[in-house]
């Protein structure tokens, strides 16, 4: 599948990254908020919740988006190739760089968690790409010889 070029797509990313956010922010912030409110003051304490957390969220994840989109069009310039290492690298320097305030350790951690948490990410998306394509491949039909007529 072709991607957008690198411009468009930290764009894209972006905004599906805030809307990912939003949604989940948005169940999270109703469960904890249901949960918090008194007895009787449930439904509209998860409301209250949603309309106060959901665009933190939302925003968190569209940085947490941005920082990766751009860190990968920037290692695909840089290296000029398009392959597993690139959003590995980029999850490694997005946590890193959100981590920037904490301190050199901080970041270093972050970097190896951020790595280690996309290569597992790719691992799995290479594992199932391989067995879909395995289960899409041709199968020559089987001709059954069956007794002379």
């Amino acid at each position: 599948m072709e991607r957008e070029p690198c411009p468009y797509r930290i764009v894209d990313d972006a905004g599906g990254a805030f809307a990912m956010g939003t949604i989940g922010g948005s169940i999270f912030a109703a469960i904890k908020g249901f949960r918090n409110s008194p007895q009787g003051q449930k439904l509209p304490g998860a409301l209250k919740s949603v309309k106060a957390r959901a665009p933190i969220y939302g925003g968190n994840f569209a940085a947490w988006g941005t920082i990766f989109s751009s860190c990968d069009c920037a290692l695909s310039g840089l290296r000029r190739k398009e392959d597993v290492l690139n959003p590995i690298l980029s999850g490694g320097i997005t946590s890193a760089v959100l981590s920037v305030r904490s301190g050199r350790s901080a970041m270093a951690r972050n970097f190896v968690v951020g790595a280690v948490l996309l290569s597992v990410i790719e691992g799995v998306s290479l594992f199932i790409q391989h067995m879909a394509a395995r289960n899409m491949k041709p199968v020559q039909p089987q001709l059954q010889m069956g007794p002379p007529p």
